[in-house]
This record gives C-alpha cells, sequence and structure tokens, in this order.
C-alpha cells in the first residue's frame, strides 16, 4: 500500500464521527501501519452470526448492513465505522451478521495484532477502548430509541 493511499484511509477513519473519535492522528498511522486491507463484494458476509470475529473491521470504502431484528430500519456501518467489537471484546461469538450492501474495502485488525499495539503503546489501547465504550453506547441508546433513554435520566 502506498503512502498516499494509507494517508487516505487514514483521513476517511479519523474523521468518521461514529468511529474511533479518541484515536489521535499518531494512533492511526499506528493501526493503518498494522492493519490488514480486505475487499468484499456486494452481499459479501463480513460478519457471520455464531462465529468468532477474533478483531474488528474499520470500513473505508462502502457500507455495510447489520442483520438483527429492529423495529425500524436495520443499522448501517459505514465508512470510518467498526464492526465485530463485541466479539473483540468478550471474545465470543459474533452477536449479528454484517453483509455488504456494495463493495466494501476494510482494515482488519486481529486480537493478537491489537494486543502487541497496546503494550507498546499502551495510551493507544486506553483510547481505543474508550473510543469502542463510546461507539456501544451509541449504538445501545439508538437500539432502545431516544424516548427511553431519555425517560431514564
Amino acid at each position: 500500500m502506498t503512502k498516499a493511499v494509507q494517508q487516505q484511509d487514514v483521513s476517511v477513519l479519523s474523521s468518521a464521527k461514529n468511529g474511533l473519535v479518541y484515536l489521535t492522528p499518531n494512533d492511526w498511522a499506528l493501526v493503518a501501519d498494522k492493519a490488514t486491507r480486505l475487499q468484499f463484494k456486494a452481499r459479501d458476509p463480513i460478519i457471520h452470526k455464531g462465529k468468532r470475529t477474533h478483531g474488528v473491521y474499520l470500513l473505508l470504502k462502502g457500507t455495510a448492513c447489520v442483520q438483527i431484528p429492529t423495529k425500524g430500519k436495520p443499522p448501517t456501518i459505514a465508512p470510518g465505522e467498526v464492526c465485530g467489537e463485541i466479539s473483540l471484546l468478550d471474545d465470543l461469538p459474533a452477536t449479528a451478521d454484517v453483509v455488504a450492501r456494495e463493495p466494501v474495502e476494510a482494515y482488519y485488525l486481529d486480537r493478537q495484532t491489537l494486543q502487541g499495539l497496546f503494550e507498546l503503546f499502551p495510551h493507544l489501547g486506553s483510547r481505543f477502548y474508550h473510543s469502542l465504550a463510546a461507539i456501544l453506547s451509541r449504538r445501545l441508546r439508538d437500539t432502545i430509541g431516544p424516548g427511553e433513554a431519555a425517560k431514564k435520566q
């Protein structure tokens, strides 16, 4: 991967408002350097419900649909956003299928690579997990619905 492509990827990831928002530009450079770039065709499964992901996917291009029973429109994962985080956190099988809606390019970071980065750069690990907590909190609130979350206050 060329330096220009990597810089473009980092730009997409770092500008996403629903992504790993607490990572710094240096963090993103480290992540991009260690990640594996993958491509998926439209309708290709990215994550299989009931199977472990062993890592996370960071979408660079295209969108994917999270296939879970919901009352409204199924959640979408867009460029700069992450999927596979629940399985990464608890080392259990995925809770949903994630399927490419269109051609998707994504970075994949496996657990071992992430742990190696976090051992070398502990503050990266702190910011990464802080970002995942914010993502999961937002997704839970979106699932519950704004009315229910507001009632709890």
